[in-house]
C-alpha cells in the first residue's frame, strides 16, 4: 500500500492549479468535471468553490482524522452541494458503490469534488465509476487511482467483485 503523493492534472485545458488545493492531501484533477483528494482543511473550501466545483462527495466516515463535523454547512456556505456517503475503510460495500453511482448519475454534468481521508477510497470509487458507469477505457479510468496508491487485498477484491458484477451486464 504505497502512497505517491500526486500532483497530476487529468483534466483537460483552461484549468488551473492553486497553491492552495496543490496543498490539498493527494488532490488530483481527474477530468473537466471530477477532482479526487484527501480531506480538504475547512479553509480549502472556498478555494474549491472558487474553482467552479459545485458539490463535494464524501466517502469518509465522520469519525475520521481531520473530519470535519460541519462540512456540509461548510461546503453549504460556499454555494456547493453536499453528499456524504460514508464508506468503511476495512470493509467497502457495493451497496457503499451504488449509493455513489448514484449520486454521481445526478450531479453528472457538474463539477464535483470528491474526498475522504488520504484519496484511497475515492480513487477507486471514481475509477469504477468511470470505468463503468462513463465508459472510459480501463487504463485511462485507472491512471488516477495508480498515481495515489496500489490497493491492498481488501481493495483488490472489491474492485473485482464491481467490475464482475456490474461489466457483465453489459
Amino acid at each position: 500500500m504505497t502512497d505517491k503523493s500526486p500532483r497530476h492534472h487529468y483534466g483537460g485545458g483552461g484549468f488551473f492549479l492553486t497553491y492552495a488545493m496543490n496543498n490539498i492531501k493527494n488532490y488530483v484533477n481527474v477530468s473537466e468535471y471530477i477532482a479526487t483528494s484527501g480531506q480538504p482543511a475547512r479553509g480549502d473550501f472556498p478555494e474549491i468553490a472558487h474553482a467552479g466545483y459545485e458539490a463535494v462527495v464524501n466517502l469518509g466516515m465522520g469519525t475520521s482524522p481531520d473530519a470535519i463535523p460541519d462540512e456540509g454547512d461548510v461546503a453549504a456556505g460556499e454555494g456547493m452541494a453536499y453528499y456524504h456517503v460514508p464508506v468503511v475503510w476495512t470493509a467497502p460495500e457495493i451497496s457503499d458503490l451504488d449509493r455513489f453511482f448514484s449520486v454521481m448519475d445526478d450531479l453528472r454534468g457538474s463539477k464535483v469534488w470528491v474526498h475522504c481521508v488520504v484519496n484511497k477510497r475515492v480513487s477507486a470509487f471514481v475509477y469504477l465509476y468511470r470505468l463503468i458507469r462513463l465508459g472510459v477505457p480501463e487504463d485511462e479510468a485507472r491512471a488516477p487511482m495508480d498515481d495515489v496508491w496500489e490497493p491492498d487485498d481488501v481493495w483488490r477484491g472489491f474492485i473485482d467483485l464491481a467490475k464482475e458484477i456490474y461489466l457483465r451486464e453489459r
